[in-house]
């Protein structure tokens, strides 16, 4: 169940990878011992932070090469940031087997050994998770029609995905940091992984956070996103606030005058103009917003509805962003 407690904290996290054009490159910097470069810098992370609440379904959106796969993989300890830390349950991450029982991390390219089949990968678990949920594994296989003693390397992506998504709720931690998982699956999958995650929330004390490209796959999963873009975080808010307090109006005025006059009383974040025809989208709550534009004693006016693609766009194009080719 969602709390106000801080579960997750991310402070000020940085990382910088060398980039070599060609391998000798990399022998060359070594014999030179610093004195020269023969690498470019890329910043796939800079000055990161945000706090995840318990039971809260944390999202972290962002195009390919935003540098979601390296903040994942960093809040799992695999990678040592240049700056900052990552606390999960007050405990640092890197290099903490203590803090690292409490998460199970789903990677977008997951290893599965030759040969290997799901019971396997179960049996391996185990050693890590002693409190293992058997009996729900067996239960979820079924209901997701996955065979337990097929080799995992005869499995589809989807399958693949599938099973990560079974063992990673079943090791029972607190928990589950996801790159990409709903990459792969069809839309009756992708909405049995919801419903799963929905319904572990819901029955114990668990918090997933789920990276993805896509908007409209955490939409209806999520309570918070974080926008990540070109290593950083444009924006962190609560889903149900922020469809709360943006809207969409049209309407027709009676003249330029008015126009001028409700923009400045509202908190507009964008304005189109469609012949006679104004659309407004502005910050305030539905009644505010209304009010404002009928005391205008306007011909026509209609409230439309926004998208959360919608929203995320125009609250990016306030800060100075243009990325509407983002979703």
């Amino acid at each position: 169940m969602l709390s106000d407690q801080v579960c997750v904290e991310v402070r000020n996290l940085s990382k910088i990878y060398e980039i070599y054009a060609r391998p000798v490159h990399r022998l060359m910097q070594t014999l030179f011992c610093g004195t020269r470069h023969f690498y470019r810098e890329f910043r796939a992370l800079d000055n990161v932070s945000f706090r995840v609440k318990t039971g809260q379904c944390f999202g972290i959106i962002g195009m390919n090469g935003a540098g979601k796969s390296t903040l994942l993989r960093m809040m799992a300890g695999i990678i040592r940031p240049d700056q900052g830390e990552i606390l999960i349950d007050d405990l640092p991450v890197y290099e903490n087997e203590e803090a690292k029982k409490l998460f199970f991390y789903i990677s977008d390219d997951s290893y599965f050994p030759p040969n290997y089949t799901a019971v396997d990968m179960v049996r391996f678990y185990r050693n890590f998770y002693p409190e293992f949920r058997i009996k729900l594994f067996h239960e979820l296989m079924d209901q997701f029609h996955l065979e337990k003693k097929q080799r995992i390397s005869s499995f589809s992506k989807g399958m693949k995905k599938q099973l990560l998504v079974i063992i990673g709720v079943c090791a029972g931690t607190k928990y589950l940091l996801c790159d990409e998982t709903f990459d792969g699956l069809d839309p009756v999958m992708r909405q049995a992984v919801k419903s799963l995650f929905a319904s572990e929330i819901m029955n114990r004390e668990f918090t997933p956070v789920i990276a993805s490209h896509n908007l409209r796959e955490l939409e209806d999963i999520c309570d918070h996103v974080g926008l990540l873009h070109k290593g950083g975080i444009l924006l962190s808010k609560d889903l149900e606030d922020m469809k709360f307090h943006i809207h969409k109006i049209q309407c027709v005025l009676g003249g330029r005058q008015q126009e001028k006059e409700l923009e400045k009383e509202l908190q507009v974040l964008k304005v189109q103009h469609q012949g006679s025809l104004l659309m407004i989208t502005a910050r305030g709550t539905r009644s505010e917003i209304v009010e404002k534009v009928q005391a205008k004693n306007p011909l026509f006016m209609e409230v439309l509805p926004l998208t959360l693609e919608e929203i995320f766009i125009s609250e990016t194009e306030v800060a100075g962003y243009e990325i509407k080719n983002l979703f």
